[in-house]
C-alpha cells in the first residue's frame, strides 16, 4: 500500500500555471504506476494523466493534452503534474493515485491508493 499526500493547489488566473506534487510513502512507490484524476463539483471523477514507474510511458486526457504534463522523481518518492495555460474548466479537486504493476490505465477503479486531494481554482 502506498500513502499519498498532494500539495500545490490554489487559486490562479486563466492562462496561468500551477505545479502539483504528490508525496508518497511506502516501499512500493518506485514500482507503481502513478496517476492524476480530478473531480469538479457535480461531476464524476475523471482521468487527467498517468505515468509508468520508470516514466517511460505516459497517458494524458485529450482535454489537457499539450497543457498538462505528469512526471516523477523516484528518488524523492514524488510525482508531479505541471499545469500550464489553465482554464476555468480545469477547476476541480485533483487527486493523486497509485496502482501496482506496469500497465498505465485511465480507469479510476484500477487504482487502489488515493490521496486526499488538493483544490485547484482557475478564475476567468
Amino acid at each position: 500500500q502506498v500513502q499519498l499526500v498532494e500539495s500545490g493547489g490554489g487559486l490562479v488566473q486563466a492562462g496561468g500555471s500551477l505545479k502539483l506534487s504528490c508525496a508518497a510513502s511506502g516501499r512500493t512507490f518506485s514500482s507503481s504506476v502513478m496517476a492524476w484524476f480530478r473531480q469538479a463539483p457535480g461531476k464524476e471523477r475523471e482521468f487527467v494523466a498517468a505515468i509508468s514507474w520508470r516514466g517511460g510511458r505516459t497517458s494524458t486526457a485529450d482535454s489537457v493534452k499539450g497543457r498538462f504534463t505528469a512526471s516523477r522523481d523516484n528518488a524523492k518518492n514524488t510525482v508531479y503534474l505541471q499545469m500550464n495555460s489553465l482554464k476555468p474548466e480545469d477547476t476541480a479537486v485533483y487527486y493523486c493515485a497509485a496502482r501496482s504493476g506496469a500497465v498505465v490505465t485511465t480507469t479510476q477503479y484500477d487504482y487502489g491508493s488515493w490521496g486526499q486531494g488538493t483544490q485547484v481554482t482557475v478564475s476567468s
